[in-house]
Protein backbone atom coordinates (compact mmCIF):
# COMPACT_ATOMS: atom_id res chain seq x y z
CA UNK A 1 0.00 0.00 0.00
CA UNK A 2 1.32 3.45 -0.92
CA UNK A 3 1.10 5.50 2.26
CA UNK A 4 0.57 9.24 2.42
CA UNK A 5 3.45 11.09 4.04
CA UNK A 6 4.87 14.57 4.50
CA UNK A 7 8.58 15.11 3.79
CA UNK A 8 10.38 18.09 5.32
CA UNK A 9 13.91 19.12 6.23
CA UNK A 10 17.34 17.98 5.12
CA UNK A 11 19.88 15.51 6.42
CA UNK A 12 19.73 11.85 7.36
CA UNK A 13 16.21 10.36 7.17
CA UNK A 14 14.09 10.18 10.32
CA UNK A 15 10.76 8.38 9.84
CA UNK A 16 8.00 9.04 12.42
CA UNK A 17 4.85 6.94 12.88
CA UNK A 18 1.80 8.26 14.75
CA UNK A 19 -0.41 6.36 17.19
CA UNK A 20 -3.98 5.05 17.06
CA UNK A 21 -6.58 7.59 15.84
CA UNK A 22 -3.71 9.94 14.90
CA UNK A 23 -2.02 11.14 11.74
CA UNK A 24 1.22 12.61 10.43
CA UNK A 25 -0.09 16.08 11.37
CA UNK A 26 0.33 15.22 15.07
CA UNK A 27 4.10 15.48 14.62
CA UNK A 28 4.42 18.83 12.79
CA UNK A 29 5.57 20.72 15.89
CA UNK A 30 8.30 18.12 16.50
CA UNK A 31 9.30 18.21 12.83
CA UNK A 32 9.70 22.00 12.88
CA UNK A 33 12.34 21.65 15.59
CA UNK A 34 14.24 18.88 13.79
CA UNK A 35 14.02 19.78 10.10
CA UNK A 36 17.35 21.63 10.07
CA UNK A 37 19.15 18.42 11.03
CA UNK A 38 17.15 15.61 9.45
CA UNK A 39 14.93 14.78 6.50
CA UNK A 40 11.69 13.89 8.26
CA UNK A 41 9.12 11.51 6.85
CA UNK A 42 5.85 11.99 8.75
CA UNK A 43 3.74 9.00 7.78
CA UNK A 44 0.00 8.33 7.81
CA UNK A 45 -0.37 4.63 8.57
CA UNK A 46 -3.09 2.69 6.73
CA UNK A 47 -6.65 3.48 7.78
CA UNK A 48 -5.45 6.82 9.21
CA UNK A 49 -4.94 10.35 7.91
CA UNK A 50 -4.84 10.58 4.13
CA UNK A 51 -3.52 7.05 3.55
CA UNK A 52 -5.76 4.46 1.87
CA UNK A 53 -8.31 2.39 3.77
CA UNK A 54 -8.19 -1.40 3.88
CA UNK A 55 -10.13 -4.20 5.55
CA UNK A 56 -6.78 -5.76 6.51
CA UNK A 57 -5.24 -3.99 9.48
CA UNK A 58 -2.52 -5.52 11.66
CA UNK A 59 1.17 -5.06 12.32
CA UNK A 60 2.25 -7.52 9.62
CA UNK A 61 0.75 -5.37 6.87
CA UNK A 62 1.77 -2.10 8.51
CA UNK A 63 5.38 -3.32 8.56
CA UNK A 64 5.19 -4.12 4.85
CA UNK A 65 3.57 -0.73 4.15
CA UNK A 66 6.57 0.94 5.77
CA UNK A 67 9.06 -1.18 3.83
CA UNK A 68 7.28 -0.24 0.59
CA UNK A 69 7.59 3.44 1.49
CA UNK A 70 11.32 3.14 2.25
CA UNK A 71 11.88 1.24 -0.99
CA UNK A 72 9.89 3.75 -3.03
CA UNK A 73 11.89 6.64 -1.53
CA UNK A 74 15.21 4.84 -2.08
CA UNK A 75 16.00 4.82 1.63
CA UNK A 76 18.44 2.25 2.98
CA UNK A 77 18.94 2.66 6.73
CA UNK A 78 16.78 5.19 8.56
CA UNK A 79 16.28 6.51 12.04
CA UNK A 80 12.84 5.17 12.95
CA UNK A 81 10.48 6.50 15.60
CA UNK A 82 6.94 5.52 16.53
CA UNK A 83 4.46 6.51 19.22
CA UNK A 84 2.01 4.04 20.81
CA UNK A 85 0.56 2.00 17.91
CA UNK A 86 3.24 3.55 15.71
CA UNK A 87 5.80 2.38 18.26
CA UNK A 88 4.49 -1.16 17.91
CA UNK A 89 4.79 -0.87 14.12
CA UNK A 90 8.34 0.48 14.50
CA UNK A 91 9.35 -2.31 16.88
CA UNK A 92 7.91 -4.96 14.58
CA UNK A 93 9.70 -3.38 11.61
CA UNK A 94 13.02 -3.27 13.46
CA UNK A 95 12.96 -6.95 14.41
CA UNK A 96 11.79 -7.94 10.90
CA UNK A 97 14.13 -5.71 8.89
CA UNK A 98 16.95 -4.78 11.30
CA UNK A 99 19.24 -3.92 8.39
CA UNK A 100 16.95 -0.98 7.51
CA UNK A 101 17.04 0.68 10.96
CA UNK A 102 20.04 2.78 12.05
CA UNK A 103 18.53 3.63 15.43
CA UNK A 104 15.07 3.01 16.90
CA UNK A 105 12.99 5.32 19.11
CA UNK A 106 9.83 3.99 20.76
CA UNK A 107 7.52 6.48 22.47
CA UNK A 108 5.46 5.27 25.44
CA UNK A 109 4.74 1.67 24.48
CA UNK A 110 6.37 -1.66 25.36
CA UNK A 111 6.55 -4.88 23.30
CA UNK A 112 4.07 -6.64 25.61
CA UNK A 113 0.36 -7.31 25.12
CA UNK A 114 -2.05 -4.49 26.00
CA UNK A 115 -5.73 -5.29 26.64
CA UNK A 116 -8.31 -3.26 24.74
CA UNK A 117 -8.93 0.02 26.55
CA UNK A 118 -10.40 2.28 23.88
CA UNK A 119 -14.04 1.30 24.35
CA UNK A 120 -15.18 4.76 25.48
CA UNK A 121 -13.48 6.48 22.55
CA UNK A 122 -14.89 4.00 20.05
CA UNK A 123 -18.35 4.34 21.56
CA UNK A 124 -18.16 8.11 21.24
CA UNK A 125 -16.87 8.07 17.66
CA UNK A 126 -19.43 5.50 16.52
CA UNK A 127 -22.27 7.41 18.18
CA UNK A 128 -21.72 10.49 16.01
CA UNK A 129 -24.36 10.73 13.28
CA UNK A 130 -22.20 12.67 10.84
CA UNK A 131 -25.05 13.24 8.39
CA UNK A 132 -26.73 15.34 11.09
CA UNK A 133 -23.62 17.36 12.00
CA UNK A 134 -23.30 20.85 10.50
CA UNK A 135 -20.23 22.15 12.37
CA UNK A 136 -17.19 20.99 14.32
CA UNK A 137 -18.70 22.59 17.40
CA UNK A 138 -21.73 20.29 17.04
CA UNK A 139 -19.41 17.29 16.64
CA UNK A 140 -17.50 18.32 19.76
CA UNK A 141 -20.72 18.79 21.74
CA UNK A 142 -21.94 15.33 20.74
CA UNK A 143 -18.60 13.69 21.54
CA UNK A 144 -18.60 15.40 24.95
CA UNK A 145 -21.58 13.24 25.97
CA UNK A 146 -19.22 10.23 25.95
CA UNK A 147 -15.68 11.62 26.04
CA UNK A 148 -15.29 14.16 28.85
CA UNK A 149 -11.67 15.30 28.31
CA UNK A 150 -11.53 18.28 25.90
CA UNK A 151 -7.93 17.53 24.88
CA UNK A 152 -8.84 13.99 23.78
CA UNK A 153 -11.86 15.28 21.82
CA UNK A 154 -9.66 17.88 20.13
CA UNK A 155 -7.17 15.18 19.16
CA UNK A 156 -9.89 12.88 17.78
CA UNK A 157 -11.62 15.64 15.82
CA UNK A 158 -8.41 16.23 13.83
CA UNK A 159 -9.44 13.06 11.97
CA UNK A 160 -12.81 14.56 11.01
CA UNK A 161 -12.70 15.63 7.38
CA UNK A 162 -15.16 17.80 5.47
CA UNK A 163 -15.95 18.22 1.78
CA UNK A 164 -18.93 19.32 -0.30
CA UNK A 165 -20.81 16.19 0.77
CA UNK A 166 -20.38 16.93 4.47
CA UNK A 167 -18.32 15.46 7.31
CA UNK A 168 -16.58 12.07 7.22
CA UNK A 169 -13.90 10.31 9.24
CA UNK A 170 -10.42 10.12 7.75
CA UNK A 171 -9.83 7.06 9.93
CA UNK A 172 -11.41 3.79 8.82
CA UNK A 173 -13.66 3.67 11.86
CA UNK A 174 -15.55 0.41 11.04
CA UNK A 175 -12.36 -1.59 10.48
CA UNK A 176 -10.60 -0.09 13.52
CA UNK A 177 -13.64 -0.87 15.67
CA UNK A 178 -13.85 -4.45 14.41
CA UNK A 179 -10.12 -5.14 14.72
CA UNK A 180 -9.21 -3.10 17.78
CA UNK A 181 -7.72 -6.21 19.47
CA UNK A 182 -4.91 -6.12 16.88
CA UNK A 183 -3.53 -2.87 18.32
CA UNK A 184 -2.48 -4.44 21.61
CA UNK A 185 -0.83 -7.65 20.40
CA UNK A 186 2.65 -8.44 21.70
CA UNK A 187 5.76 -8.87 19.59
CA UNK A 188 6.45 -12.48 18.66
CA UNK A 189 9.03 -14.11 20.93
CA UNK A 190 12.46 -14.91 19.57
CA UNK A 191 12.86 -11.74 17.50
CA UNK A 192 15.69 -9.35 18.33
CA UNK A 193 16.83 -5.94 17.17
CA UNK A 194 20.43 -5.42 18.29
CA UNK A 195 20.75 -1.79 17.25
CA UNK A 196 20.62 1.21 19.59
CA UNK A 197 17.08 1.72 20.90
CA UNK A 198 15.59 4.50 22.99
CA UNK A 199 12.33 4.04 24.87
CA UNK A 200 10.72 7.34 25.82
CA UNK A 201 8.12 7.09 28.57
CA UNK A 202 5.73 9.68 29.92
CA UNK A 203 6.48 9.99 33.64
CA UNK A 204 2.73 10.23 34.33
CA UNK A 205 1.83 7.35 32.01
CA UNK A 206 1.52 3.67 32.91
CA UNK A 207 2.17 2.33 29.41
CA UNK A 208 5.78 1.50 30.34
CA UNK A 209 6.22 0.09 33.84
CA UNK A 210 9.15 -1.27 35.80
CA UNK A 211 8.01 -4.84 35.22
CA UNK A 212 8.14 -4.26 31.44
CA UNK A 213 11.92 -3.79 31.44
CA UNK A 214 12.92 -7.49 31.27
CA UNK A 215 10.61 -7.92 28.26
CA UNK A 216 12.08 -4.87 26.57
CA UNK A 217 15.60 -6.22 27.15
CA UNK A 218 14.64 -9.55 25.56
CA UNK A 219 13.81 -7.90 22.22
CA UNK A 220 16.08 -4.85 22.36
CA UNK A 221 19.31 -5.70 24.23
CA UNK A 222 20.90 -2.30 23.43
CA UNK A 223 18.02 -0.23 24.81
CA UNK A 224 17.99 2.77 27.09
CA UNK A 225 14.98 4.27 28.84
CA UNK A 226 14.25 7.94 29.42
CA UNK A 227 11.26 9.37 31.28
CA UNK A 228 9.77 12.66 30.10
CA UNK A 229 8.77 14.67 33.18
CA UNK A 230 5.26 16.13 33.48
CA UNK A 231 4.01 14.08 30.52
CA UNK A 232 1.44 11.35 30.08
CA UNK A 233 0.90 9.06 27.10
CA UNK A 234 0.81 11.93 24.55
CA UNK A 235 4.26 13.06 25.62
CA UNK A 236 5.06 14.73 22.27
CA UNK A 237 2.02 17.01 22.64
CA UNK A 238 2.52 17.71 26.36
CA UNK A 239 6.31 18.19 26.40
CA UNK A 240 7.43 18.67 22.79
CA UNK A 241 10.75 20.39 23.55
CA UNK A 242 11.79 17.66 25.99
CA UNK A 243 10.96 15.03 23.37
CA UNK A 244 12.95 16.92 20.73
CA UNK A 245 15.97 17.16 23.02
CA UNK A 246 15.76 13.43 23.83
CA UNK A 247 15.64 12.59 20.10
CA UNK A 248 18.65 14.82 19.39
CA UNK A 249 20.71 13.43 22.25
CA UNK A 250 20.04 9.84 21.26
CA UNK A 251 20.65 10.19 17.52
CA UNK A 252 23.78 12.31 17.97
Amino acid sequence: MKLNFKKVGEGKPLVILHGLFGSADNWFSIAKELEKNYTLYLVDQRNHGDSPHSNVWDYDVMVEDLKELLDQEGLGKVYLMGHSMGGKTAMNFAVTYPERVEKLIVADIAPRYYPVHHQVILKGLNSLQLQNISSRKEADDELAKTIKEPSIRQFLLKSLGRDSAGFSWKINLPVITQNIENVGVALEEGQIYKGPTLFLAGANSDYIRQKDLPGILEFFPEYELEFIANAGHWLHAEQPLAVVEAIRRFIN
